[in-house]
């Protein structure tokens, strides 16, 4: 595909200290994008899907403006290169490549084993996963020190703060890379163990369910639940638009991750969310969850 280029390369410049490849032009993978692009970091995006990479496009853009608008980055910010493609032929070249594709374990082993083959031994492979174990994917890589798990959380440019998880073979130059490219993407890093959920997905999304749980019982609505988690408890969106900014296929996915790996009854997606799934209301990014969105503000 034709590369997108947000700005003219300057010939006298430096060469950029990172250049990452993000794996899948969905949610995640177009907020990542959008990140580094404001922080002035060159990205090669790869999606096997032809036409979601003409909609990323489009995406990654809308985002960079709201960053803007909202102040999480300068109005003046230079963006860097953005490059599209539908393989990853490309990827011999860059510093670090952040697997973002689809929540199932199956699909992120194979798109590692793909990417592990074809970059330089010691390029940090980060898969942004809300709860697979990190060292479970590194059987799937080439080198499985190379191998790192960060969360980030939806959207990417708002929250600050990235879970970044270390595998019981992950090396000690993989921390420090990785550390400093999320110090290139202003971002602080919190390091934790190797464990199905980590942190935030083992905590967040069990509360998350249990909110599900209590409207599909009927006990409240939506708006209910959410209102008295932020105004008594302090959570800053409610579980429930969290879920759809997460996006409850997103979710779900997680939740049988848990489940599977913990025991946890707790983690079984609960009725509700499954019916949400078939019904194909997962959110913002349809326009349809616990909430409905417009279109502009989706």
């Amino acid at each position: 595909m034709t590369p997108t280029r947000h700005t003219a390369p300057d010939p006298h410049a430096v060469p950029d200290p990172h250049r990452i490849a993000v794996l899948g032009a969905g949610v995640m993978g177009v907020g990542i994008t959008a990140l580094a692009l404001g922080h002035g970091i060159p990205v090669l995006l790869v999606d096997t899907d032809a036409e979601r990479l003409d909609r990323a496009r489009g995406a990654v853009d809308r985002e960079l403006r709201t960053a803007q608008l909202l102040g999480r980055l300068p109005a003046t910010a230079v963006t860097a290169a953005l490059e599209a493609a539908t393989t990853t032929d490309g990827v011999g070249d860059v510093t670090a490549v952040v697997e973002a594709v689809t929540e199932i374990a199956e699909i992120k082993a194979k798109a590692l084993a793909d990417v592990s083959a074809r970059v330089r031994p010691g390029t940090p492979l980060i898969s942004n996963t809300s709860s697979i174990p990190v060292d479970e994917l590194a059987d799937w890589a080439a080198r499985a020190e190379d191998v790192v798990g960060t969360h980030f959380m939806n959207p990417p440019y708002l929250i600050p703060t990235v879970e970044v998880i270390r595998g019981a073979r992950t090396g000690d130059a993989t921390m420090a890379a990785v550390g400093a490219l999320l110090t290139a993407l202003a971002r602080e890093q919190i390091v934790v163990r190797d464990a199905p959920g980590f942190v935030t997905s083992r905590v967040l999304h069990p509360m998350i369910n249990d909110a599900a749980r209590v409207v599909q019982e009927g006990t409240a609505t939506p708006e209910a639940v959410d209102a008295l988690m932020e105004g008594c408890l302090g959570h800053p969106t409610g579980p429930l638009r969290t879920a759809d900014l997460i996006g409850i296929d997103n979710l779900v996915d997680s939740l049988r991750v848990l489940h599977r790996r913990t025991g946890d009854e707790g983690c079984r997606p609960c009725d509700l969310l499954l019916d949400k799934v078939r019904q194909g209301e997962l959110g913002r990014k349809t326009g349809r969850g616990f909430y409905v969105y417009e279109e502009e503000n989706r």
